[in-house]
């Protein structure tokens, strides 16, 4: 049998080098890489004890999609999970390593003083203290990757590379700017569905994933973690019609796309925040499903639907 290909993808620790005068704050960050350093460490040290093939790298390496491993593991939090996922088809599944959970004690006593609150982890299933146990698991076929849904982006009929885990912005490039668009959203088989003209200050979707986050935070709703829909929202529109005011937020099922029509200049599309944009502008065409490949990805027990 052929031993198991594992990569194991790192947060750089540069990450924790900033320009910052306030003594407090410099110690903080230095024992905050010294954290995820050891945590490394830890991790590799496990590696180097298992019957399998790998090797580490960081993040900001990664510049083609990954291949020829059986698992990827990343070390680091949320942000560090969320790159590694799009250089990820959906063959290979992901485990994520919170390297430095947040300790909620710590941030109470800084709270007067600067945030000491750190990545919280959502969708790693593992910190050094049970990281063997559940990669044992894995390794032993006694756990399966749950199938996480992604969006896909066609501008002009042209394919974008990217495939959306969390959400995706659509706006003007100034944000103090407003946006011109129309979007509709498209059934099977319907030939003629209903057209919503919008000013605002853009539109966000997001997947089931992304709903918990910055959808959320602007007055959505949190989604199943498993479900296929997108959810959409214009962001500040500009006197909607009180007839198309509930237009202006909703969902858009597995069966169905929104296609967006931009009226602006210029345009952005911020894919998963700001790190992967696409630019688009008058005229163009944006069509949004949930129809990317799936991401694979071992989930906290937590957020795992329960068994009846």
């Amino acid at each position: 049998m052929a031993r198991r290909r594992l990569l194991l993808l790192l947060k750089p620790l540069d990450t924790y080098s900033f320009h910052q005068s306030n003594p407090k704050v410099l110690q903080y960050l230095d024992n905050r890489r010294k954290v995820h350093k050891d945590a490394i460490e830890f991790c590799t040290s496990i590696l180097q004890r298992k019957s399998i093939d790998w090797n580490a790298t960081f993040y900001n390496n990664l510049s083609r999609p990954v291949q020829n491993v059986d698992l990827v593991v990343t070390v680091g939090g949320d942000g560090t999970l969320l790159r590694a996922s799009h250089f990820l088809d959906d063959s290979i599944p992901l485990l994520g390593v919170n390297s430095d959970p947040t300790q909620p004690q710590e941030v109470q006593e800084a709270s007067n003083e600067f945030d000491a609150t750190r990545s919280t982890g959502y969708l790693c299933a593992a910190t050094v203290k049970n990281f063997e146990q559940i990669l044992n698991n894995i390794l032993e076929g006694q756990t399966t990757a749950s199938e996480l849904s992604r969006m896909s982006i066609h501008v002009n009929s042209m394919p974008v590379s990217t495939y959306v885990r969390n959400d995706i912005l659509i706006a003007d490039p100034c944000p103090a700017s407003a946006s011109r668009f129309s979007f509709r959203i498209r059934k099977d088989g319907q030939t003629s569905p209903p057209l919503v003209n919008c000013r605002s200050s853009g539109l966000r979707i997001s997947t089931a994933t992304g709903s918990t986050t910055a959808m959320l935070s602007a007055g959505g709703f949190p989604m199943p973690i498993l479900s296929k829909d997108l959810q959409y929202m214009v962001r500040e529109p500009i006197s909607p019609e009180p007839a198309r005011l509930r237009l202006m937020h909703g969902l858009i099922k597995p069966i169905e796309s929104m296609d967006i029509d931009w009226y602006t200049k210029e345009g952005v599309i911020y894919i998963d925040g700001s790190n992967i944009v696409h630019p688009v502008q008058y005229g163009d065409t944006i069509s949004v499903s949930s129809h990317g490949p799936v991401l694979k990805i071992f989930l906290p027990n937590r957020l795992l639907p329960s068994k009846i």
